[in-house]
């Protein structure tokens, strides 16, 4: 549940205020909203707290239709609430208030009672069209200092009429400073309008001066401390009797911690979207492993049904001579070398289908390579395709997750294979560099090359030239990603019918 700030019309200030206390001061400031209006300012009841579900103000909420409750706290759970007025004439709810309140609202004491009872005595007094304009400024004027959003009013030359302690906390000025200066020079140094000076920004109230219409900018601003801070400008046109614009109100919330929140989050999606992608590539990858790996699988085996065969004959002899002993012997230690084979496979496999749980660790990046080696070899041996390592000697030790280099490495080398149908050479190789404490992987092949053109694009995802159903377009763009983030950097040579090539950068330990 949240109050919403809008604009009733087009020159309509919304402030949202949730009241704390709902007995006869509150039902007063209620009937009082009701019965009165004023130009420029709408004061918005989104809530009214009260233990005792009986109190008039209370009722007379429930009969407006605004949000009642018995706990102030779920008043802090509103998107745009402005303030919060305490009516208890509590000390403790009202420290209490201070004391738990989000940073973004204002808290109004219970002494607000008494204006809002000489406002009813002037109310009742006052006859004349002057004189309620006069009381309509007055009250506008107070919400403009308890708002805890920075509100300036412009003459239409770009001056300051007015502006409330929250504006002048943010631009660190005096009301001295400020009152008769222009917007441009106290707010951003500037000797004449940010839409005519560069770097030009966009100026909402010459959008609003222009069209008689609210406008709406985000507006970047270095503090008198040097930090970056991010603004969500509104500027309100104030019009005359026969509709001509007089002034503009300008309302300016800091949404620094807003963005940061949402940048957080987005990166984290980010994290969260190609950690998916990742296992989802990994599956897929292991469908292909396994299409290859089956046929690898299946001649030991049969060899080892032919063996076991054989071996069944010579145990049925009842004395079987020392000829047929050392033939049963070489039979087992065949059959053994091919089950540990077997073994090697499906362990591998099983290995590289696991899903970590993505925490960074020490990973020595030669391993994981002679680990992609292993699972691809046969595939090779099946497209005539020959293997060189070429590895560094010792320990390549990096900072990462064990499973994602793996599959960005097998990625890079189903790249390879799949550009040498007819067979060709593959190269995996490391060599550190001392200077930048790097390790470059470099994964080079003979086949058919890149086109010029499609080299701007292999990353992109879903990016691919095969025919459709042979490819997703994702494995380029899932290593890419993947070496990103750990750090490193990625770079591609290829030539037209003699190959490509791809110089990983990581860095070491």
């Amino acid at each position: 549940m949240g109050a919403k700030t809008n604009q009733d019309a087009g020159d309509t200030l919304t402030v949202n205020i949730a009241i704390v206390g709902g007995g006869r001061a509150c039902n007063f400031f209620l009937k009082l909203l009701q019965s009165n209006s004023f130009p420029f300012l709408k004061v918005n009841i989104v809530g009214v707290c009260d233990i005792n579900p009986e109190a008039a103000g209370l009722r007379t909420a429930r009969e407006m239709g605004i949000y009642t409750t018995d706990n102030f706290r779920d008043f802090f759970a509103f998107d745009n609430l402005d303030s919060i007025l305490e009516l208890t004439n509590n000390k403790d709810v009202l420290l209490e208030l201070i004391k738990l309140r989000p940073q973004r609202v204002g808290v109004l004491e219970h002494n607000i009672g008494r204006f809002f009872h000489n406002y009813f005595l002037m109310s009742q007094r006052l006859q004349s069209a002057e004189h309620q304009a006069a009381l309509a400024r007055t009250v506008s004027d107070f919400i403009m200092q308890h708002s805890n959003a920075a509100i300036v009013v412009l003459n239409t030359d770009f001056s300051i009429a007015a502006a409330n302690e929250a504006y002048l906390k943010v631009v660190g000025k005096p009301q001295t400073e400020v009152i008769g200066g222009y917007c441009h020079q106290v707010y951003y140094n500037r000797n004449a309008p940010c839409a005519s000076s560069p770097p030009v920004l966009k100026c909402p109230m010459l959008e609003t001066l222009k069209t008689g219409q609210t406008a709406h900018v985000i507006h970047e601003h270095q503090t008198a401390a040097g930090h970056t801070t991010y603004g969500n400008i509104v500027t309100y046109p104030l019009k005359d009797e026969h509709g001509e614009i007089t002034g503009v109100i300008e309302i300016w919330r800091d949404i620094t911690a807003d963005i940061a929140t949402r940048w957080d989050k987005r990166a984290e999606d980010l994290k969260n979207d190609l950690k998916r992608m990742v296992q989802e590539d990994r599956m897929i990858s292991l469908g292909k492993l396994v299409a290859s790996c089956v046929h690898e699988i299946n001649n030991p085996i049969q060899g080892l049904l032919t063996y076991s065969d054989l071996m069944h004959k010579i145990t049925a002899d009842d004395q079987p001579s020392q000829e047929n002993w050392n033939l049963l012997n070489s039979y087992l230690s065949i059959v053994s070398d091919e089950l540990l084979r077997c073994g090697d496979i499906i362990s591998g496999l099983l290995s590289f289908s696991r899903e970590t749980s993505g925490g960074y660790i020490d990973v020595d990046l030669n391993d994981v390579l002679q680990a992609v080696a292993a699972l691809t070899r046969h595939k090779m041996e099946l497209q005539n395709i020959r293997l060189t390592l070429e590895l560094a000697p010792g320990l390549i030790m990096v900072r990462g997750d064990t499973n994602q280099l793996q599959q960005g490495m097998l990625n890079l080398v189903f790249n390879a294979i799949e550009a040498m149908p007819a067979g060709g050479d593959l190269t995996i190789g490391t060599q550190t560099d001392p200077a930048d404490h790097q390790v470059i992987v470099s994964v080079q092949d003979t086949g058919y090359g890149i086109p010029p053109e499609n080299l701007d694009h292999i990353y992109d995802p879903f990016f691919t030239t095969k025919a459709p159903g042979e490819g997703t377009g994702l494995g380029l763009s899932i290593a890419y990603g993947i070496v990103k983030n750990h750090g490193g950097r990625v770079k591609v040579k290829s030539s037209a019918n003699t190959g490509t090539v791809f110089h990983l950068r990581l860095p070491l330990i």
